[in-house]
């Protein structure tokens, strides 16, 4: 399943035409800019057979939302969102234990485009969150993942703790980051079918959401601060699964 998307920034198309040139259809550029990085970019895309098409800035302005395209964007056959029956569909499928990340109402959508790429590096096989008060597939947010957005299936789902429950059922367990918890990350066990589940910036994990799940952990913080940056944080949790997984492996 797949929906037009834009990508931003000089990076992150010169990834998409160096990676997945086939499915951008149209690279946009600043009219103003002329520079040697921006020409690169633009003989990578006429070499690969992309529509370039010169813009005002501010066309590039309205599209970014917000971000920094650095004077460049580019439409895209993209990954969309996916639902609670492909979720379930992906799960059936799998030849070994799941690892998931659900993140409860992260509204950021830096932080969830970092998210994405941590998952893509840690291996994780889907990303969740709430269809409601919650980030999702933006540009801003498929900027900062590099190209993660793609490769790392992406649910959101109408009702989250109907869907933690639906993993607990099928043997997934669900551990939830929080910083008050007595037992450390570090000696929680990450080996096996899991769920990763962290809440939103500042707020932490809603009520429903804490109770849904099977273990609560916490990083253990030697400075001043209390907590961490919710995508800092996942890729903590992600990698310390990755690493006790080679371990028992």
């Amino acid at each position: 399943m797949s929906e037009r998307q834009l990508v931003m920034g000089l990076h992150s198309v010169r990834t998409a035409l160096k990676h997945g040139k086939d499915k951008v259809y149209e690279l946009l550029t600043d009219r103003q800019r002329r520079d040697r990085k921006l020409q690169e970019i633009i003989d990578q895309a006429r070499s690969a057979g992309v529509r370039v098409r010169r813009v005002e800035r501010e066309e590039l302005d309205r599209l970014a939302e917000g971000g920094n395209h650095q004077g460049a964007a580019a439409w895209i056959e993209g990954a969309a969102a996916r639902n609670e029956a492909q979720l379930a569909a992906l799960l059936d499928a799998l030849g070994h234990p799941p690892l998931l990340l659900i993140l409860d109402q992260v509204q950021d959508p830096h932080n969830l485009g970092a998210c994405l790429r941590s998952a893509d590096g840690a291996g994780a096989d889907a990303v969740i969150v709430p269809k409601d008060r919650a980030a999702g597939l933006t540009p801003v947010a498929c900027k900062v993942a590099s190209g993660a957005a793609e490769s790392v299936p992406f649910f959101q789902v109408t009702n989250l703790a109907r869907t933690l429950k639906g993993l607990a059922r099928r043997g997934v367990f669900l551990i939830g980051a929080a910083g008050e918890a007595e037992q450390s990350l570090y000696d929680t066990d990450l080996t096996g079918p899991i769920a990763l589940v962290l809440g939103a910036e500042e707020k932490g994990l809603r009520r429903l959401t804490r109770e849904a799940c099977d273990q609560l952990a916490a990083l253990p913080m030697r400075g001043v601060a209390e907590s961490l940056n919710v995508s800092v944080s996942a890729g903590i949790l992600l990698f310390e699964a990755v690493r006790q997984r080679r371990l028992s492996g």
